[in-house]
């Protein structure tokens, strides 16, 4: 089975669903009553998943099309040879943002595995739509491929995405075989004071792209001392749209509240609250920023919080507005799950 070709081909329809409002003829790869069917799997996770704007499955199709462009599939299995035998890898995908799984996935089935696995109540209605190509594609997908409704029994190794307090759950219940346990981590960004408006509208991508819910979201801003803020907020103010989704507006509100019953210091430009905070990670609808006095303390700081940032936004590091378009090699939390699978 040409498993190359068959992701490749899997962002190429990708492609079309991200660019295509009507059927664009058969050389697009599927008939025009899959396109449709497609699209309506697309409408019905808008319907399941509120957070799962047009835009953000859009957004998440697109950037997975351009990753898995046959260059970047072939450069990223290169070197690695299928199993002596193949095992039963138990996959439980978050549902933060749309098709947040696929990644696992994907790996499983390049490195010649079986793939068992539960999706999220929040993102089920798409990974079901990639199941659906990959099984139009060749029969020997359903073979390889189970989808798990209830508990997941005779794996031989585990992937599994959460939270810090599920992750403690998993390492207990699935420690005793081979494992990726994945936590909570943030993403955060920083400022020099030379940054062009482009840029700063660019870094509002960072933070606002599927509403600040993904580990790649930018939830924390480092600053120089002297930086004015207003600064920031003209760069990213073409961003106010979001303020009409109603979640996001919800969480805004209560955030707002909270800090003026507290008594909290913080400022407000009509969607996005920003606040002087140590913390890392930040709620819906606001930025905790922190303000460093020299190059040399900014990189002291971000080292020491290393094991907890999933990426960094900056001039020397991810370049801004592209924290949301990881490459296959992107791996989360830096564990080469390749390597991993190639281990088994």
């Amino acid at each position: 089975m040409d498993r190359i070709g068959h992701i490749v081909f899997l962002g190429k329809v990708f492609k079309v669903l991200s660019e295509s409002e009507e059927w664009p003829g058969y050389s697009c790869g599927i008939s025009e009553q899959e396109f449709k069917s497609m699209r309506e799997a697309i409408s019905a996770a808008q319907i399941h998943n509120p957070w799962f704007t047009r835009q953000a499955i859009e957004h998440s199709l697109n950037a997975w099309a351009d990753t898995l462009d046959e260059d970047s599939v072939r450069s990223w299995v290169s070197g690695y040879d299928g199993p002596n035998k193949p095992k039963r890898v138990a996959i439980i995908m978050a549902g933060n943002i749309p098709l947040v799984g696929l990644h696992d996935l994907l790996s499983v089935l390049i490195s010649g595995h079986h793939a068992i696995f539960k999706t999220s109540q929040q993102d089920h209605t798409l990974i079901e739509m990639v199941l659906h190509i990959l099984f139009r594609l060749s029969e020997e997908w359903k073979e390889r491929i189970e989808l798990v409704r209830g508990r997941l029994q005779g794996h031989d190794a585990v992937i599994a995405t959460g939270s810090s307090n599920t992750g403690r759950y998993f390492e207990h219940y699935f420690g005793k075989v081979p494992n990726i346990i994945r936590k909570n981590r943030s993403s955060a960004a920083y400022l020099t004071g030379t940054e062009s408006e482009e840029d700063l509208h660019r870094l509002g991508k960072d933070i606002f792209q599927y509403f600040g819910l993904g580990c790649r979201s930018v939830s924390k801003l480092f600053i120089p001392e002297e930086y004015d803020i207003d600064r920031f907020f003209k760069g990213i103010f073409e961003h106010h749209p979001i303020i009409e989704h109603s979640k996001y507006a919800n969480n805004y509100d209560y955030h707002r509240a909270l800090y003026l019953m507290n008594d909290d210091s913080f400022l407000d430009n009509g969607f996005l609250l920003v606040k002087e905070d140590s913390n890392l990670h930040s709620p819906v609808g606001t930025l905790h920023v922190q303000r460093y006095s020299s190059q040399e303390a900014l990189r002291e700081e971000l080292e020491s919080v290393g094991d907890e940032l999933q990426c960094i936004v900056g001039q020397d590091d991810i370049p801004f507005g592209e924290s949301q378009r990881p490459s296959l090699t992107d791996y989360a939390d830096g564990v080469n799950t390749l390597d991993f699978l190639s281990a088994l």
